[in-house]
């Protein structure tokens, strides 16, 4: 999905549970900055919507979170920073995030966390962390791979804690 780069590094993570990602999304959001890109890969149901929906509500988001599958993008204002929740799943051309005009969403003052990256490779802005989730026998293996300088300092930050 993203092209290999020696300055990517990544932790790998076993989440046994729905409370072990809902965890990861806590620890997550107070490392989020505005600006910054994070794509969530991972098969259906593997767990990239309960992050979203725990680090929503982490960062003080008390309403419903929805997975964007239809709408293909969820926006939510919190402390005056923009998330915008993705779900490319739908998409048949990579083309359809440019005609969609979805690039305006990727600005200064936004979080976006893009489920199904790789459904609009070459058009969407690359990544700061990417999460991986992958089904394993005793729950889910998630690898945090940070992709930027911003990312570094989330993963650092992300071990650390």
């Amino acid at each position: 999905m993203h092209s290999s780069d020696h300055n990517q590094s990544t932790l790998t993570l076993h989440l046994p549970d729905e409370d072990a990602t809902a965890s990861l999304g806590q620890q997550l959001a107070p490392l989020l900055a505005p600006g910054m890109v994070v794509w969530l890969d991972g098969d259906l149901g593997a767990g990239k919507t309960t992050l979203v929906r725990a680090l929503l509500r982490a960062r003080g988001h008390s309403g419903p979170v929805k997975s964007p599958t239809y709408t293909l993008v969820e926006i939510y204002v919190i402390s005056r920073i923009y998330w915008y929740h993705f779900d490319f799943y739908r998409f048949n051309f990579p083309e359809e995030f440019l005609d969609a005009g979805f690039g305006e969403y990727f600005r200064d003052d936004a979080v976006c966390l893009v489920e199904w990256p790789e459904k609009a490779e070459g058009c969407l802005p690359s990544a700061d962390l990417m999460v991986r989730f992958r089904f394993t026998e005793n729950g889910r293996a998630v690898d945090v791979v940070a992709c930027s300088e911003e990312g570094q300092e989330c993963l650092k930050a992300l071990r650390s804690g």
